[in-house]
């Protein structure tokens, strides 16, 4: 199937639901419909079927912006998402990157438009969604003139129909090619995973260019409701989830944690939720035990990455009851087991398949994973090598199958010889009840060559010294896996995505080095 037809399905089983809801819109799939095909026909008319190339959308959470994006698929286009809290040069980048011929963008963003039409010289299209500003026509006069009849897109599963970030800390994104093929294998999966009779409520708070606006396609073929939030406000998304009846959510750890820190997080009726699905990085066991007991037995958990989205691996519901047995409950620092359509192994660095309990990269096969990296042979070629998709991750897996992600393979510590993974020590200091955020990484040390270092961002209204976390750690751990020093910061910097930017702190003390090990 093609990505249009999944919000099609969900047209012919409820026309008249109301499929988006924002502050400012509403539509129902009947009228999305009519939209996407005008927004289709406006953009066939100027470039013909098939021939339509790469579409971005920049707006934050907007009904109009997601309308954009099923109109430019249903027109033969291909998504490239561009995350309205990134950067601008990280937007021009990946703009080029994906040889972006249309940009259908929000007034917001309308400072930025002369250097974007300067410095981005495949832009042909520039429509504004909400407005008029010199340099885009607005979205009304754009939908003027349509194609009297929109031809139908050839149903290809290997044609490509997104290229998606790869966002990360590290560099410019690469473009990752996803064909329907990857996106049928994630909608069947997710469908797997979490099965629904009823239509679902869905709340977008994260941002709609990235997972949360991937989540939607596959609920979108069982005429989910989207309550679209612009910002991932913890009080607002409290509040949403009682309002609308939620059903199902995404949200980043990162935001979960500040909803349990928020004062008013037990005053809300949480009882329409199903699934309360999390991703993007693990949530340390006991802070995963806190949201179980504060938003009941609805937490999931789903492990991928931009090259396979969003499914490789599945914590269910089921599997996060294991509070009450020591022996199961160290599957909350699990993600879960491979999903059905996907295959999961732990490899070593000399390409063999490892046994359980053995540690070595995270590598998986399959539909779900990408068709490669835009016009970057070599790195598809690097990313396949042994003949799997390597996700840069370290982990392994245990007897009953179950994952376990120990680290980044470029983050593990190397202290007097040791090695030390970070987020074991990270998971020992969020059990502390004062500390929302931590990251801990190696700096440069003349004694241990790298020194293992815990920065902190704490819950509002809380103190704790820097010996109380390295007693705790000590305690937990050892002490050759104990930071040597605490540093606590007002705010830990996070990618517009939410993840917090581990490798731009550690860069902080490492630079001016030729090396950084």
């Amino acid at each position: 199937m093609r990505v249009i037809d999944y919000f099609d399905r969900g047209v012919a089983l409820a026309p008249d639901r109301l499929m988006i809801f924002s502050r400012e819109h509403r539509f129902t799939y009947r009228e999305m419909a009519r939209l996407t095909h005008r927004i289709a026909g406006a953009i066939v008319l100027r470039n013909g079927v098939g021939e339509v190339g790469s579409i971005a959308v920049f707006s934050p959470n907007h009904a109009l912006a997601f309308a954009c994006v099923l109109g430019g698929l249903r027109a033969g286009g291909i998504w490239a998402p561009i995350n309205a809290r990134g950067h601008i040069d990280d937007n021009i980048a990946f703009l080029n990157t994906a040889d972006c011929r249309w940009l259908f963008i929000h007034s917001r963003f309308a400072e930025h438009i002369a250097r974007i039409r300067a410095e981005v010289p495949t832009l042909e299209h520039v429509v504004c969604l909400d407005g008029r500003f010199d340099g885009a026509v607005d979205l009304e006069t754009f939908l003027e003139e349509t194609a009297p009849e929109l031809p139908d897109v050839p149903d290809d599963p290997e044609r490509v129909c997104g290229l998606f970030p790869t966002g990360g800390t590290t560099g410019r994104s690469k473009a990752v090619m996803f064909t329907h093929r990857v996106w049928e294998t994630m909608v069947a999966t997710y469908w797997s995973c979490m099965p629904a009779e009823d239509p679902p409520v869905y709340l977008v708070a994260a941002p709609m260019t990235h997972a949360a606006g991937v989540v939607a396609i596959p609920l979108l073929a069982k005429a989910a409701t989207l309550i679209v939030l612009e910002r991932a406000d913890p009080l607002e998304i409290m509040e949403a989830i009682e309002r609308h009846r939620v059903t199902d959510l995404f949200l980043p750890p990162t935001v979960i944690y500040s909803m349990l820190a928020h004062p008013r997080v037990r005053e809300f009726d949480y009882s329409s939720l199903r699934h309360f699905l999390y991703a993007a990085s693990p949530i340390a066991p006991d802070r995963l035990a806190e949201a179980v007991q504060v938003f009941g037995p609805v937490m999931v958990q789903s492990y991928g990455q931009a090259e396979a989205p969003m499914f490789c691996t599945f914590l269910s519901a089921r599997d996060h009851l294991v509070l009450d047995d020591p022996e199961r409950r160290k599957r909350l620092a699990s993600c879960g087991r491979p999903t059905m359509f996907t295959r999961l192994e732990i490899m070593d660095d000399e390409g063999r398949l490892l046994p359980p309990g053995e540690r070595g990269e995270i590598v998986v096969r399959g539909n779900l994973v990408m068709a490669g990296y835009y016009k970057d042979p070599a790195a598809t070629a690097e990313a396949r090598r042994y003949g799997w998709h390597h996700t840069g991750d370290v982990g392994y897996r245990d007897e009953d199958g179950f994952v376990y992600i120990i680290d980044r393979k470029k983050d593990m510590i190397i202290t007097g010889g040791f090695n030390v993974y970070s987020t074991e020590v990270e998971n020992v200091i969020l059990s502390h009840p004062s500390v929302q955020n931590c990251v801990v990484i190696g700096v440069p040390d003349p004694k241990w060559g790298e020194a293992i270092k815990a920065v902190l961002e704490l819950k509002p209204g809380c103190a704790v010294a820097e010996e109380e976390i390295i007693a705790l750690c000590k305690s937990r751990l050892g002490g050759v896996k104990s930071p040597k020093s605490v540093e606590i910061w007002p705010h830990l910097p996070r990618s517009p995505v939410g993840k917090i930017l581990k490798r731009d702190i550690r860069d902080r003390y490492w630079a001016g080095r030729e090396r950084m090990v």
